[in-house]
């Protein structure tokens, strides 16, 4: 099987302004607040990114915030590993002994997302690009 690399973090946060000032100032990030219909996400650009929000240099990556929920397990970092065919990697992921734990999503100009357990428990997020 090919690699699949990571591609994106995630963070929960209880107050978005608060966690973009955060790291605003700590660390130089450029915080984009998302709106209602994109559950308030609010991304973090960690490192310059091209036309398309795509990084320009390999192995660096950008994340962002996910509205913090009391929901056991739901609330600790995890990252998204992008795939070339979502679907054949939910069955790999499957027959690895991991658990698929959402539905799949569509992300308008980003692609399909869903999130697993791996053997472990970690949570963790899965990406197919949108096709060419």
């Amino acid at each position: 099987m090919k690699q699949s690399p990571v591609v994106h973090f995630e963070m929960p946060a209880k107050d978005n302004k608060r966690v973009s000032q955060f790291y605003t100032e700590a660390f130089g990030w450029q915080m984009n607040q998302l709106g209602a219909e994109m559950s308030n996400y609010l991304l973090a650009g960690t490192t310059p990114t091209d036309e398309n929000q795509m990084t320009q240099k390999p192995g660096e990556i950008n994340g962002g915030f996910f509205t913090y929920e009391d929901k056991p397990g739901m609330n600790v970092p995890h990252v998204v590993i992008q795939v070339e065919n979502i679907d054949e990697n939910i069955e790999a992921v499957k027959n690895a002994g991991g658990t698929i734990t959402s539905d799949k999503m569509p992300i308008p100009g980003i692609g399909t997302y869903v999130s697993f357990t791996d053997t472990e428990g970690n949570h963790v997020g899965m990406l197919q690009p949108p096709q060419k």
